[in-house]
């Protein structure tokens, strides 16, 4: 067993910014002559990730969680309360905003109430038309009228359903971005929530490494943060190489359940292939 070849991603800075890499990554050695000539500097991460590709099979990793969201406003409306806080665990279907919607029930009111008068003029009316009172025009408009005012209790009732912000999955608020009480417009972030029960580690390796890397395979990762070092899988290879850094991107996720993970942390995968 040996390992196969390194790309050190921590020279390049934040790995938040893993999309960048593919810009300026791994540059081949004819590419470096070719900056030399033309008199343009050449990074010295650059040089440094092609002189030390193949060393130890260590590639920078970054977890992120699985399931992210920013959830904004639909209405414009006053925030009534918000109950979790930056950190907070919640699960599925709690409520993590609800607005002051006094004055959209009262419309829904009228709405139905509007609905229920023009069923009961629709009623009386194809009674007229069996006793040849009116004709059928009048029967067709009042039948129509129902229709326009169900349609409009249907929409306050749509928007009243908006009143209520729950939690699309189970996990922690990340930030809050508006506060109890404040007046929001429609699209307003409200806060950022993310699961954190389920986290990818996110990288970029060789696109050479394409020859032995498979979906499934296990690799070990250490994580800065905790000084520890977890057993890992590949769940996921890039759909395209990107061909000036020739790298790939590549999901992997830790086996097992690990509470103390967070989205955020970083740390060193290593690779291993048999010869």
């Amino acid at each position: 067993m040996k390992f196969c070849g390194m790309l050190d991603l921590k020279r390049i800075g934040n790995l938040g910014n893993l999309g960048n890499f593919t810009k300026i990554g791994k540059i081949g050695g004819a590419a470096l002559l070719a900056f030399a000539a033309s008199g343009i500097s050449v990074p010295a991460f650059a040089a440094d990730a092609t002189a030390d590709a193949g060393k130890d099979g260590r590639i920078r990793v970054q977890f992120v969680a699985f399931q992210q969201s920013v959830l904004s406003s639909e209405l414009s409306a006053k925030i009534a309360s918000m109950p979790f806080r930056e950190g907070d665990t919640f699960r599925q279907g709690q409520t993590l905003v609800s607005f002051d919607c006094g004055l959209f029930r009262a419309q829904l009111n009228k709405a139905e109430a509007s609905a229920e008068a023009a069923r009961q003029t629709l009623k009386v009316d194809q009674r007229l038309a069996q006793l040849n009172s009116i004709g059928a025009l009048d029967v067709e408009l009042a039948a129509s009228k129902v229709k326009e005012t169900e349609a409009e209790a249907g929409a306050m009732r749509a928007t009243v359903s908006k009143c209520v912000l729950p939690a699309p999955f189970t996990g922690r608020v990340a930030k809050l971005d508006a506060q109890a009480f404040e007046f929001v417009a429609p699209g307003k972030p409200l806060l950022e929530i993310l699961d954190t029960r389920r986290l990818e580690l996110q990288m970029i390796v060789p696109s050479k490494w394409l020859a032995w890397l498979k979906v499934g395979g296990h690799f070990t990762v250490k994580v800065d943060e905790l000084e520890r070092e977890y057993t890992a899988r590949i769940v996921r290879v890039g759909a395209r190489i990107d061909p000036v850094s020739q790298s790939i991107s590549l999901a992997g996720e830790v086996e097992g359940a690990h509470p103390e993970l967070l989205p955020g942390m970083s740390g060193a995968a290593a690779f291993k292939v048999d010869k």
